[in-house]
């Protein structure tokens, strides 16, 4: 299992999960997300108490990726199978995106 935290504006929205390596993907929104008046991540993940799940990595996160000859090169670099989509998003965590929604490693169970 990999996790990864997601913020929104520095505001952590919840917790994305990868229950096995390249399947089952789960989104959860942190309680103190769903109580404030921060907008969903995502219009296809509204906010919600329940935990979104799927067979495929999230649209939202799947964008977030390199594409073309930059996802050959990032994946060459870092010894990444460019199937892996969730460990590239890992690879990612904590360096700067495009936009408000920002990904970062989970540093322990707390987190």
């Amino acid at each position: 299992m990999r996790q990864l935290n997601v913020y929104v504006n520095n505001n952590k929205a919840g917790v994305l999960t990868e229950q096995y390596p390249g399947k089952d993907y789960t989104f959860r929104y942190d309680d103190a997300y769903l109580a404030s008046e921060y907008p969903a991540i995502s219009v296809t993940l509204p906010k919600q108490k329940e935990v979104y799940e799927s067979e495929y990595l999230f649209p939202l996160f799947t964008n977030m990726l390199p594409e073309g000859a930059n996802r050959k090169i990032i994946c060459r670099s870092l010894r990444i199978d460019e199937n892996d989509f969730f460990g590239m998003l890992t690879a990612m965590a904590d360096k700067d995106f495009i936009g408000a929604v920002q990904i970062r490693k989970k540093t322990d169970d707390r987190d």
